[in-house]
């Protein structure tokens, strides 16, 4: 038996899980058995957090693709939604056609969900529609550097295919994926991006986590130190932040809606 197949999370030995129901109810109990990985997650919430604009009153702002995740824990009243009948959501609807009115939403935030979408720029397109003037985008996706296009194209399940276009090929709302999606879309084809939505300005496309992602296993892979060194990681990753451009396995992406 190979390293790789002794460091999988049994649960992932053999064929990977199907896309459905039983399968992101298997990933919410990883994320909060692990915990290494558990933190990553606070880690990237967090930073979202840290960049949403205060207003003055109750912000009315929507998450897509709750399912695996806990982010209402970290921002009671905010309106989780996932294309799955899942018990933690409070809203199914597709991302691609959101259940809301023009010039509603104070934001929308998403962890590890964009570049699963099957056409991003009908997304986009839903975004722009439900979003008030000043609304923003936030999200944390697969970074594209030097080093995550090693590791994701080497050690991921999921497809990592920085020549693609704005649409997947497949349609599984777990399966389907490109990591390099955020990538083609924010920096690769930048000026298309900005012909087609005037109204979204990219204010950040900011690389980090280099280290604790991979420490965690992530969902595949067994935690690969103990809980107690996460806050050493987390200061080699601080001080290796110059090189986060070359070396991040994430980025944080924001859009603000300007008209």
């Amino acid at each position: 038996m190979s390293l790789r197949e002794l460091l999988k999370q049994p649960e992932y030995k053999g064929s990977p899980p199907p896309d459905g129901l039983p399968t992101s109810l298997l990933h919410r109990r990883i994320i909060q058995h692990k915990s290494i990985l558990r933190r990553v997650y606070d880690d990237f919430y967090a930073r979202i957090l840290s960049r949403l604009v205060p207003l003055p009153g109750p912000r009315r702002l929507v998450e897509i693709g709750s399912g695996a995740g806990f982010f209402k824990q970290h921002l009671p009243g905010l309106i989780t939604s996932d294309i799955l009948d899942l018990p933690n959501i409070d809203l199914r609807c597709s991302a691609l056609q959101m259940p809301f009115q023009d010039n509603i939403l104070d934001g929308v935030v998403m962890v590890d969900v964009f570049h699963h979408l099957s056409d991003v720029q009908r997304f986009l397109s839903e975004v722009c529609r439900c979003l008030r003037p000043e609304g923003q985008v936030l999200m944390i996706e697969p970074a594209y550097t030097a080093f995550s296009r090693f590791i994701y194209g080497n050690f991921h399940h999921e497809d990592f295919d920085p020549r693609a276009g704005w649409q997947l090929s497949s349609h599984g709302s777990l399966s389907a994926a490109n990591g390099a999606l955020p990538w083609i879309v924010f920096v690769r084809d930048r000026e298309k991006f900005d012909r087609l939505f005037p109204a979204l300005k990219l204010i950040r496309f900011q690389a980090h986590t280099p280290l604790a992602y991979l420490v965690s296993g992530g969902l595949s892979y067994r935690q690969l130190m103990p809980d107690f060194l996460y806050p050493v990681i987390r200061g080699i990753e601080r001080i290796l932040s110059p090189f986060h451009g070359i070396l991040g396995m994430f980025v944080t992406i924001e859009l603000v809606k300007t008209v």
